[in-house]
């Protein structure tokens, strides 16, 4: 028996204990676990292990759905689609697809994600977390709401989502497919690949940013293997898109002139090296040559698929690339000062409203792809970005960057640092999402 106090579990999180029952030393660590009788109620606070937080708040990451909410809302209604598959629906561009369909469009939802389920005592993955909080609102709303949690590359998740589709809703006539996942497993070979992200042809050494500390210092990254580029094609590609596209389409559950969007980056030359040249750059050509691919099949129903290039946002995909975080860092700051700059849902809106149903023609660049990095890639803008990033080093960067702003929107992806939330008081981690099938 152990009296009342704070303690530090696994994820380095503060655990106010009223009321403890047994502790337990779990084998091959030195944490130590607290259980109460009932659920556990606890102080969660992030814990940083390289670009990854371990903790999520639920009540920080309910903050920004309430807050993707209302910009949407606040932006007027979009004459949009009313059936809507979100493949990757839990975090990021995905998320804020669903949130655009749902509460500018009133449109009925159905996300596909892969999150962390929480349990006494451990947190859940953000994506969780926002998809509890989507699915109040959308209830409180009187929209429908379901998710499938699970592995969206393998045929079983695309065989529930599909009957869930035509139990529920008939077909969809808008498909957005949003993944960002490290590793695949292909359903039809069982085998899985795992993305890198390295340059071509020669090793690349440029400058980087550790955010957590400041640091500027010089990175050389060692060029990939052949076997590398296949490996991230395979994952990050447009293969597992067509998949899902082929399967709707054979079930029957695509309405007619249906869409389907992707979402891309091309970014600046001053990280073309270690990005549209590397190899996330071929999986992104794959994803962009498939989109042609797609929209051929679905031409007998009007239907048509896009690729939207996006702006550069502080993911924890985008966080792990060496040189972008002291990229991104430096176009906030531009942008900023210019009042031009986008997060996720600003960008999303603006997808919806001035390129996908403005009741004409998608505009689209040369290569068929939908432009919403058009504010990041302004000729002003880049320019200035280059010049400061000669002049970026450890002493300059507080001054010439917006790290500060970097690391508030890194620390907003897993619920923490969001005005209104009262950190410091007891929270239940052990939320459940409503609508889950």
């Amino acid at each position: 028996m152990v009296g009342s106090g704070c303690f530090e579990d696994d994820f380095g999180r503060n655990v106010r204990v009223t009321k403890v029952d047994k502790c337990k030393k779990y084998k091959k660590t030195s944490y130590l676990w607290v259980f109460t009788k009932k659920n556990k109620i606890m102080i969660i606070e992030p814990r940083m292990r390289g670009f990854i937080c371990l903790t999520a708040h639920p009540k920080g990451c309910e903050k920004n759905i309430l807050n993707q909410i209302e910009f949407t809302k606040s932006q007027g209604p979009i004459d949009g689609a009313k059936k809507v598959l979100v493949i990757g629906a839990s975090t990021g561009f995905g998320l804020a697809s669903r949130i655009t369909s749902a509460f500018g469009s009133n449109a009925a939802t159905i996300g596909v994600f892969f999150e962390k389920a929480p349990a006494p005592g451990k947190t859940a993955s953000p994506g969780w977390y926002n998809s509890a909080a989507f699915q109040e609102e959308a209830e409180k709303a009187g929209l429908y709401a379901k998710s499938i949690n699970g592995d969206a590359f393998s045929t079983e998740v695309k065989n529930k989502t599909i009957e869930l589709i035509k139990a529920d809703l008939g077909k969809v006539d808008l498909v957005i497919y949003s993944l960002a996942s490290p590793v695949r497993t292909n359903p039809v070979t069982g085998v899985l690949h795992r993305s890198v992200l390295k340059p071509i042809g020669n090793a690349f050494t440029n400058k980087t940013v550790d955010f957590h500390t400041g640091n500027v210092t010089d990175i050389t990254i060692a060029p990939c293997t052949d076997e590398d580029i296949e490996n991230t094609v395979a994952v990050m590609g447009g293969e597992d898109w067509e998949m899902w596209i082929d399967a709707l389409t054979e079930a029957d559950a695509l309405a007619d002139n249906a869409l389907t969007i992707a979402y891309s980056y091309i970014g600046p030359s001053l990280t073309e090296a270690v990005y549209r040249k590397g190899t996330i750059g071929r999986a992104k050509d794959h994803l962009e040559a498939t989109a042609f691919k797609i929209s051929n099949k679905l031409d007998s129903i009007g239907g048509k698929a896009y690729v939207s290039v996006n702006k550069a946002l502080v993911t924890q995909a985008s966080s792990a690339i060496p040189v972008i975080p002291l990229y991104i860092s430096l176009l906030y700051k531009k942008m900023k000062e210019k009042g031009v700059h986008e997060g996720c849902i600003e960008q999303i809106v603006r997808l919806f409203k001035e390129r996908l149903y403005t009741g004409e023609a998608v505009p689209t660049d040369e290569k068929g792809r939908i432009r919403i990095d058009d504010l990041e890639m302004a000729e002003d803008i880049q320019a200035k970005v280059s010049e400061l990033w000669e002049q970026a080093t450890t002493e300059t960067l507080p001054a010439i960057g917006d790290l500060n702003g970097y690391k508030s929107d890194f620390l907003n992806l897993f619920g923490f640092g969001f005005d209104g939330v009262d950190y410091q008081a007891d929270v239940n981690e052990v939320v459940e999402i409503k609508g889950l099938v």
